[in-house]
């Protein structure tokens, strides 16, 4: 399954010799998974035929604005809004003044300035032309509006000159299309994660919770949805904002997070992350009226809530990966992996939350990733971005696990 399964492109060819090129661009791009759908200019179909890269793309070639079928149904517009990403390649000079002005009078333009998608644009004419004032003040506009500029390279030329004007190669500018989505290697599958603290009643105004933000769950849950994963999030108490494509299951205590745990994990799934701050103990008894000051100190009888992560761990229903979370503030390797080993987990991410600058409530982190290979260090950097590696640490050992499960069918499949 490719980096861009799923998504939708569109090519926007125009007049330039290099236009025999997107051909191979159609190729890369559906190859990487995207549906890919073609408009072309007057001037591109002088260079290259509708039909050939209708056949490359498996969809007709869009060429008119006022085309009577499509506009029935405001084809122009549909067009913009299907695509999810739109590419000009290649961006004659001309094209470039027209996008910067905001023209909107051939179909091309119009999609362009229409579609809610991010825009790239892969300039290509002669050198004299890409470094004259108005072209680079085009450019410019162009990059102010949040466009992004895919090349062009430098080199021998159609007509003869030597210099910046080429257009970048097609697997350089599908790989600039690729790098600004995120991998949709979990499309298909199911992830549950917890976050957050929980809050374990003395009485009715009176808790025990910790320092927990969820900040690092929700991160983490973002990056699964965005990899195309059905992302379950079981959250404690926390004020952060559900993100996007992600189900979202609020609790309040340890015993309510167990029992939704245990619950989402019935439905199989490939992944669980216990992020979590669970509170280890609970009060043995939640006074049903506030408890009053009497006397210098108060005695409360604490018990065990359930180990979450273990027994998620050791379900009959158990995901594929299991991955926890340690917070230490001593001794950071050894009782992370005192942890995977007594706990029976794939992976322990262990962090220092004695530092003040990283851990709870902080928009920073920095951990181990503990499994059983040994451990290395995530370098300090924002959850959002730590999110991201993490999930794509998960991935590869995903696959790893899908491909020694495989070997063992097929051995299994050899002895018969």
């Amino acid at each position: 399954m490719g980096h861009l399964h799923n998504r939708n492109i569109i090519i926007g060819v125009t007049g330039g010799i290099a236009a025999y090129k997107i051909a191979e661009l159609i190729r890369l791009l559906r190859g990487d998974g995207a549906a890919v759908r073609i408009i072309m200019s007057q001037g591109a179909q002088a260079f290259v035929t509708p039909l050939t890269l209708q056949s490359l793309s498996g969809f007709p070639v869009h060429t008119e604005l006022l085309d009577e079928t499509a506009e029935m149904a405001m084809g122009h517009i549909e067009l913009a809004r299907w695509a999810d990403a739109f590419v000009v390649a290649p961006a004659t000079a001309d094209s470039l003044a027209r996008l910067a002005a905001g023209r909107a009078d051939d179909l091309l333009t119009t999609t362009a300035l229409a579609t809610p998608a991010p825009v790239f644009v892969a300039p290509a004419m002669n050198q004299q032309m890409w470094k004259n004032p108005a072209t680079a003040t085009n450019i410019q506009i162009l990059t102010g509006r949040g466009i992004t500029i895919i090349g062009p390279d430098a080199g021998e030329q159609a007509c003869g000159d030597v210099g910046q004007g080429r257009l970048t190669e097609p697997a350089q500018i599908s790989a600039a299309i690729s790098a600004h989505f995120p991998n949709r290697a979990l499309e298909g599958r199911r992830v549950v994660i917890s976050a957050g603290p929980t809050r374990e009643p003395l009485d009715p105004v009176r808790y025990i919770s910790n320092h927990s933000s969820g900040k690092m769950g929700f991160a983490l849950a973002q990056a699964a949805a965005e990899a195309g994963a059905e992302t379950i999030l079981i959250s404690g108490p926390v004020t952060l904002d559900t993100p996007k494509g992600v189900t979202r299951v609020n609790v309040n205590t340890a015993i309510e997070m167990h029992a939704a745990c245990l619950q989402h994990i019935k439905t199989p799934t490939e992944l669980f992350i216990g992020s979590a701050a669970v509170a280890d103990y609970r009060a043995e008894f939640n006074a049903p009226q506030k408890i009053k000051k009497v006397g210098d100190t108060l005695n409360v009888s604490l018990i065990r809530n359930p180990d979450i992560i273990t027994e998620v761990a050791k379900s009959s229903s158990r995901p594929s990966l299991v991955v926890g979370f340690a917070a230490e503030t001593e001794n950071l390797i050894e009782h992370a992996e005192a942890k995977r080993q007594g706990k029976q987990l794939d992976v322990v991410i262990a962090n220092d939350v004695s530092r003040a600058d990283i851990g709870f409530n902080s928009d920073v982190n920095m951990v181990a990733w503990v499994d059983s290979a040994g451990h290395d260090v995530v370098p300090l950097t924002t959850k959002r971005n730590l999110a991201k590696l993490l999930i794509a640490r998960c991935i590869e050992k995903l696959a790893a696990h899908c491909d020694q499960d495989e070997k063992i069918v097929n051995s299994l499949e050899d002895e018969r």
